[in-house]
């Protein structure tokens, strides 16, 4: 038997998990396991600026493709303590990522050693599963264990914790016959599948919601193969978005508080029926007045976790099974009725949707300097095509993107729903582009998310990772000054301060041209919405010529109320704007207002 240390028996593993790039930081307690990703080889590593950059460029790279597994490694003490936000933010959204940690010696365990802490304990949580490992002959199970937690069931993330005596010690492990676990994925049986279309043939008005389950389980496909055959709009999720594309006739858009439509919302007000698939209606896309979300309609829902069914409410039938499995049976169940002529005539439905799909639209189109925001998002659609893939987090420029850009691919907007922390958005880009260097990336940013993790720019020059950043300043935290806007105060939220070095941006304080350009990068400074475009333009052909992240800066207007329910009601979303009631107001309306 091949005799090799505990730590290249676990490169050796990831290699053959099919792992062949890794983000992290070195440090003392996890140098044993650095020593063999060199010494083996096969798997590429981008150097983070800091750890908790490490894991969000995991997340990234695993969000990207399917079967990507993002792998983040620091050492012990305070970089896994750093990587605990990425780890939230990846089981938040089902998202598989390894995170590998160093750790004192196992003689040292709990006697206050540097940088000792029982990163385990503090990770289980918000991991499927977290462990030290204190036996070296367990590493290859526990390696394998990892592996098929994180792809199994309902997907999410799994930290290994390795003692620097663990990792150097020489185990017995034979690489060449190492085999990775069985996954297991609950399936949909044809008699829960006959009875979830059963409550499809006696509805009227029927709507399917999509949610990220659909494209962790690679079915996008199957989605708009089943809502073509059954003739049923689709509502995406915030996770969901790209499942099926934004211009199919189907597409009816997004519903919710913050991140829908004016036609998503009306349209699912109209429905009788709801069948959710691989969704775990999030508060943001139901909101908290669940009787308006319920009202008098049916549901069934469709998860790969048994216990997310009749979380939120007790929907009239539940089916635990993987998107892929439940989709596969639902398309043969409705051929057969299709074949019989017992498919319903939605075709009325489907006008009626389309219709608010055409009419019910938010205004873009502004040419007031300091600009809106929605002009930005109209500028960006004319800009970037539909390979487009789109990386953002949390704020206002989240949710009026969602509002406003159009997405027509999965894996197309790639966000952090669930947990949405500050800076995730420049290292996820980062992991992105990492993944799919040949399609273009632009991320989206307030002022506030992207000063959180600036520093991770460093490592796109460094490393020549090229994309687009569009950074809307408004110099405030813009979605807390609105939601302070309820009780009363605007209170610690205002950014602006005059820059004694950069006097010519007024109050816009940080000067994020010369920072940007300080950390190797290209950046542009744009105040006429009229000069976006040709900023864009010239974004993606300094991004081509450099190979490095090029930010393009919109300063907008201090104060813009992007629309949304002031009282967590998806049918009571307040338009603070003017609204579109003619072609011109949103010329990149995905289905043009009818002049």
């Amino acid at each position: 038997m091949p005799r090799m240390t505990a730590a290249a028996a676990a490169v050796e593993i990831l290699k053959r998990e099919g792992v062949d790039q890794a983000f992290g930081v070195p440090g003392a307690a996890i140098n044993p396991f650095y020593r063999e990703l060199k010494n083996v080889g096969g798997i590429k590593h981008t150097l983070a600026r800091h750890v908790e950059g490490a894991s969000h460029m995991a997340e990234g790279y695993t969000r990207t493709a399917p079967g990507n597994i993002g792998l983040c490694i620091g050492t012990s003490g305070p970089a896994g303590t750093d990587m605990i936000t990425g780890l939230y933010s990846a089981i938040a959204d089902s998202i598989p990522i390894l995170c590998i940690t160093g750790q004192a010696p196992v003689s040292k365990l709990h006697k206050e050693d540097f940088q000792a802490v029982d990163i385990a304990a503090i990770a289980k949580p918000v991991t499927k599963k977290a462990t030290t490992v204190l036996e070296a002959a367990q590493v290859p199970g526990v390696f394998q264990e990892a592996f098929h937690l994180m792809r199994s069931g309902r997907p999410g993330p799994v930290l290994i914790d390795l003692p620097i005596d663990v990792q150097l010690t020489e185990i017995e492990f034979d690489p060449e016959t190492y085999e990775p676990l069985p996954v297991y994925k609950p399936q949909a049986t044809r008699a829960q599948a006959e009875k979830a279309v059963r409550f499809l043939l006696e509805s009227e008005r029927p709507l399917i919601v999509a949610g990220g389950g659909i494209i962790n389980a690679d079915a996008s496909d199957l989605l708009v193969e089943f809502a073509e055959l059954t003739n049923v709009p689709v509502i995406s999720t915030l996770m969901g978005w790209g499942v099926i594309p934004d211009d199919h006739e189907l597409s009816a858009g997004m519903v919710g508080v913050q991140t829908s439509h004016r036609y998503g919302n009306a349209t699912f007000l109209e429905s009788d029926f709801v069948l959710g698939i691989g969704n775990r209606w999030a508060n943001r896309h139901t909101g908290y007045n669940l009787d308006a979300y319920l009202g008098d309609r049916k549901f069934v829902h469709v998860d790969i976790e048994p216990t997310q069914i009749g979380k939120i409410f007790a929907p009239d039938y539940g089916i635990a099974s993987d998107a892929k499995a439940a989709l596969k049976l639902f398309i043969e169940v409705a051929k057969e009725l299709k074949a019989e002529g017992k498919l319903p005539d939605y075709s009325g439905w489907v006008a009626s949707h389309l219709e608010r799909k055409g009419s019910l639209q938010r205004r873009t189109h502004f040419d007031n300097i300091p600009m809106k925001p929605q002009r930005v998002y109209e500028e960006m659609n004319k800009a970037f095509g539909p390979e487009t893939r789109y990386v953002t987090t949390i704020g206002l420029s989240q949710i009026a993107g969602a509002q406003m850009l159009h997405v027509f691919k999965p894996r197309h907007w790639i966000n952090c729903g669930q947990a949405g922390p500050l800076g995730w958005t420049i290292p996820a880009a980062l992991g992105v582009a990492t993944a799919d260097p040949e399609n273009p990336v632009v991320a989206l940013s307030g002022d506030y998310d992207f000063q959180f993790m600036l520093e991770e720019l460093a490592v796109g020059a460094q490393h020549k990772i090229p994309y687009v950043h569009v950074l809307v300043n408004n110099a405030y935290l813009g979605l807390i000054r609105q939601a302070q806007g309820g009780l009363g105060i605007n209170f610690e939220v205002n950014l602006e301060f005059e820059n004694i070095n950069t006097p010519e941006i007024g109050v816009y304080g940080v000067d994020h041209v010369k920072v940007v350009e300080g950390l190797g990068c290209k950046a542009i400074r744009v105040t006429d919405p009229n000069e976006l475009g040709a900023a864009f333009e010239e974004a993606k052909k300094l991004a081509a010529e450099y190979s490095v992240p090029v930010v393009v800066e919109a300063i907008l207007e201090r104060v813009t109320n992007i629309s949304m329910s002031k009282t967590v009601d998806m049918s009571d979303v307040t338009e603070f704007e003017e609204l579109a009631t003619e072609p011109g107001h949103a010329p990149t309306a995905i289905r043009p207002i009818s002049a």
